[in-house]
């Protein structure tokens, strides 16, 4: 089984973009659901992370659900969308990390308009969105192997995440 992450901050399209892998019929994964993920006080995780997600507390990934699902040989691909302050320990588990962006502005719009999701209603969490893109997201970037804008259609970001899953794939392929 191939493994992706699909990462990036709030607002980038994390979640529809796993949503709509998982309507096309792939195993995929949004394990900022509290299924996978949960709160922690910041102190435990920040020496590790970095910057928590809110001044006292952080959203890490839960870690015996998240070994569980990555130890699954149940599809070809698993396609996992997420970010939490203790990723990192999983990334090399991960074939691929994709990472997903948008301009601030962008980021902000889908934040108030989004009805999926409460968190980036408040202004205070806007404002903290805004300093992970500057805090976190270059992080981000440094681990992902590629990046994709969501500014374009939806198809057309699906298209791209397809399209290196398949990559990767080949990769393995030509790797034997």
């Amino acid at each position: 089984m191939k493994r992706i992450l699909i990462t990036g901050v709030s607002g980038v399209g994390k979640s529809t973009v796993i949503g709509e892998l998982a309507a096309r019929g792939y195993k995929a994964v949004d394990a900022d659901r509290a299924e996978f993920s949960h709160w922690v006080a910041a102190s435990t995780v920040a020496d590790a992370a970095g910057t928590p997600v809110e001044a006292d507390r952080d959203w890490v990934w839960r870690e015996d659900r998240m070994q569980a699902l990555l130890a699954a040989e149940d599809a070809e691909y698993l396609f996992v969308s997420g970010t939490a302050a203790n990723m990192g320990q999983f990334l090399p588990q991960f074939n691929r990390v994709i990472l997903l962006s948008a301009p601030v502005d962008v980021i902000v719009e889908r934040l108030h308009m989004r009805t999926t999701n409460r968190y980036g209603k408040q202004p205070e969490e806007v404002q903290r969105v805004i300093e992970l893109i500057a805090s976190v997201e270059p992080l981000l970037r440094r681990a992902a192997h590629d990046e994709i804008v969501t500014t374009v259609p939806l198809d057309a970001v699906i298209g791209a995440v397809l399209a290196i899953a398949q990559e990767v794939i080949v990769c393995a392929q030509n790797q034997r």
